[in-house]
């Protein structure tokens, strides 16, 4: 056996680049129960997971879940997206009992964003769940983007990185480590990076004085994480996404920014990385940047994928195209904050609910971010004509939205119809027959057949309430015109209760 300096030997190396490479790793996988196979991989090294809304049944289930996972390893993260709002995965068949950020900018009050962030991080906290990727700190200055919309508190810089750091504390206050992302600022664009590359034609100074602002009040307030964003900023790198850029992970966000937390990627599988680079060379790619871990798992859960990119990374190492150093220094990242979630957990007295429990606070903050044209007056027997645009994936199609259960548990002989892409006001006039249409629609703005079906609703049934459940960007129209900022169930629970005059 050869042995190298201080008494290591070739085979003790090899075994410990095998663990960092696994330690970087933050896999997803299918079922609401672990696979023998990643309980496997926990056991030999494979320091995080990532939970997805199809791993989600019950809060009493991820509770089990977690703590199988935590039987094989007392520290392991457990990772999940759950933004509120229209991003959910813990209510993900249900509708979010908390509003999302438009919502909470809306209202901006960032004592009640803290609260509802804790509140959230409470409930994660007591199923098992220790890391969180979120919040969005980006600015949403492009009203077309198609990706982040009311994920973001608004396009106000200062706003939304007050709102930014209030959320961070909120939540780590609950023991659960805060994600802030998308690094360095996903809110200027128009192409959604699940689908495409995003590109960001801005100055330096720009930058500086928008994308970056939240994420400084991010890191002053300890953010224990940030998520890298796949958008290419020729400002910063005209060739390397922000996830592959020494230049913006090493030079910007650790070096002129002092982060020294952990950073985390976007989901590799994304095509903007996937589809342009592949996985495996861009996981090496990330970390080499600066990454230190590798989020994963969305749409590829299975061993083999982890296997794939754990020799992949190995590989790597033993080619000299990454430094073990900098696989070490990642992989000492993530067990450093899997060591700051363990001890959050140990300082909860066990089985017991953290203090501050809210309740209802989700509820309260959708009806503070209502915003109405005009005094209501109830409706009775209305046709709720939910006119659905295709969703993002971040959001998903599995998640339902709108007003029309929420207002049928309040007005009896409710009607209700969803209509995609390219239906008309005659489809909706049709099916309405007389009764008053109340028209949900979801940022009416970027999708033309919506904004024209709404007009020729208004001027068919001057009586028709409009509830617009994404960006409000358009003239109020209708006799009755409600803005939520977001689709949460919570949020067209507000809407319902204005309409039903409760």
């Amino acid at each position: 056996m050869t042995v190298l300096a201080h008494g290591v030997t070739a085979s003790d190396a090899n075994d410990d680049l095998t663990r960092d490479a696994l330690a970087v790793l933050q896999p997803g996988f299918e079922g609401t129960a672990a696979p023998a196979w990643l309980l496997r991989q926990v056991g030999e090294g494979l320091t995080a997971v990532g939970l997805f809304g199809r791993n989600i049944a019950s809060p009493e289930q991820l509770a089990a879940l977690t703590a199988q996972l935590r039987a094989e390893r007392d520290d392991v993260l457990v990772a999940i997206d759950e933004e509120g709002g229209d991003v959910t995965r813990l209510e993900v068949r249900g509708g979010s009992s908390f509003p999302g950020n438009l919502a909470l900018g809306a209202v901006d009050d960032t004592a009640l964003t803290r609260d509802v962030a804790r509140e959230l991080g409470r409930r994660l906290a007591e199923c098992g769940v220790n890391l969180n990727w979120a919040p969005s700190a980006d600015v949403n200055s492009n009203p077309d983007n198609p990706v982040i919309g009311v994920r973001s508190f608004g396009a106000d810089t200062h706003l939304a990185a007050r709102h930014t750091a209030a959320y961070v504390e909120g939540l780590q206050a609950a023991g659960v480590a805060a994600c802030t992302k998308h690094f360095p600022g996903h809110g200027d664009t128009n192409v959604d990076s699940h689908h495409a590359l995003p590109r960001i034609d801005v100055d330096l100074d720009t930058l500086a004085a928008r994308e970056l602002v939240p994420f400084r009040a991010a890191i002053e307030a300890g953010t224990k994480a940030v998520m890298s964003a796949h958008i290419l900023v020729p400002a910063l790198d005209p060739t390397r996404p922000a996830t592959l850029s020494p230049q913006i992970l090493t030079g910007l966000l650790r070096k002129e920014l002092g982060y020294e937390g952990l950073i985390v990627t976007d989901g590799m599988e994304m095509n903007a990385i996937a589809g342009t680079y592949g996985i495996e060379r861009g996981s090496v790619l990330a970390i080499a940047a600066g990454a230190d871990a590798i989020c994963v798992g969305g749409g590829l859960a299975d061993e083999a994928t982890v296997l794939r990119l754990r020799d992949a990374l190995v590989a790597a190492v033993r080619e000299g195209a990454l430094p073990q150093e900098r696989l070490a220094d990642a992989a000492a990242r993530v067990r450093a904050l899997a060591a700051w979630t363990r001890q959050a957990r140990a300082a909860a007295a066990p089985g017991a609910p953290l203090e501050g429990s809210a309740p209802g606070i989700g509820l309260e903050a959708a009806r503070r971010a209502v915003v109405v044209s005009a005094a209501a007056a109830p409706v009775s027997a209305p046709y709720v004509a939910t006119l659905a645009p295709v969703a993002n994936i971040a959001v998903g199609d599995e998640t339902p939205w709108g007003v029309a259960a929420e207002l049928a548990a309040l007005v009896p002989g409710t009607g209700s119809g969803v209509f995609p892409e390219g239906a008309t006001a005659a489809d909706v006039l049709a099916a309405a027959g007389e009764r008053t249409v109340v028209a949900v629609v979801r940022d009416a703005h970027r999708h033309p057949w919506m904004a024209q079906a709404l007009d020729a609703l208004v001027a068919a049934r001057p009586d028709t309430v409009v509830v617009e459940m994404g960006v409000p960007r358009a003239e109020p129209r209708g006799a009755l015109y409600i803005a939520t900022h977001g689709a949460s169930r919570v949020c067209g629970r507000a809407a319902a209760e204005i309409i039903a005059g409760a």
